[in-house]
């Protein structure tokens, strides 16, 4: 079985406190696990790690800050910084530009008023690219948006982190990078913010004209999960970070650069995390 490069089990160490990597504990590799123990899965996504989401100790990980383009998962930034400057009750009117791109989209109609609230529900629920040029606009346009969330992630101590577009979208000249480190800080932050956690975690929300049903499969196929954000581009391939419960512990597992079922690794992961001793 092929070996799990970079592999390691952290015991007692937070991460998110400092900011560095400690010194593993112990390298887990497949099929070297006691008798009854779950094994460590092997997954399609070259990059991930899983994690405490509240004391941030890295239970395992691969390639844990290889950098590579987050895609839609990056949305959760531009919502902190939407949150820092506006209310959820603040609206405006959508315009053609905001239609003007690369879809997934959640059918903005130009002339029709949208709340912020209405916004970040499209922007984390369906991955709404118009939904994220709109709230970029409100905050002053993509030329504010954009390096507000690349300070936001400094902040945040995810220095790895740049963002090049509102949404996740990329391209040659305007690539967004990241790493699972970086994300996994970004969304511990991110759901601390109780509307962010309150739309990751609903299955469905109110729009106008429609009800949007959140595309998160893990909401209904993994027990205790409240939160998950796919993403796809070219560049980044698939994407997700998804972050469960259970008991009184809460994990986020992160995964990058990907092809195939991102779904089934996360929830091997969850199971392989929640399986782990303290």
């Amino acid at each position: 079985m092929r070996k799990l490069l970079a592999a390691l089990v952290i015991t007692g160490v937070s991460l998110y406190s400092g900011y560095v990597v400690a010194a593993p504990h112990a390298v887990a590799q497949p099929g070297t696990e006691p008798a009854g123990a779950v094994a460590l899965p092997e997954g399609p996504a070259q990059a991930w790690l899983v994690a405490d989401l509240d004391t941030g100790a890295i239970l395992a990980s691969r390639n844990p800050t290889e950098p590579h383009a987050p895609a839609s998962t990056i949305k959760p930034l531009l919502a902190m910084v939407v949150l820092d400057h506006l209310r959820p009750d603040n609206f405006a009117r959508a315009n053609s530009s905001h239609t003007e791109v690369e879809c997934s989209c959640v059918g903005l109609k130009p002339g029709q008023p949208y709340t912020v609230a209405q916004l970040l529900s499209a922007l984390l629920m369906v991955s709404g690219n118009d939904a994220a040029n709109m709230l970029a606009d409100m905050l002053g346009g993509q030329g504010v948006a954009v390096p507000a969330m690349n300070r936001k992630a400094a902040a945040l101590g995810a220095r790895s982190t740049k963002a090049s577009s509102p949404s996740g979208l990329d391209g040659p000249g305007w690539e967004s990078t990241t790493t699972p480190f970086d994300l996994a800080l970004i969304y511990r932050a991110a759901l601390k913010y109780p509307l962010i956690a309150q739309i990751m975690r609903s299955p469905s929300a109110p729009f106008p004209g429609k009800t949007l049903t959140n595309q998160n499969q893990l909401l209904s196929r993994y027990p205790g999960n409240f939160a998950g954000k796919t993403g796809f581009t070219d560049l980044a391939r698939e994407t997700f970070v998804a972050a469960s419960q259970r008991g009184d512990r809460r994990l986020v597992v992160v995964e990058m650069y990907g092809s195939g079922d991102l779904y089934g690794q996360a929830i091997n992961l969850f199971d392989w995390g929640f399986s782990q001793p303290r």
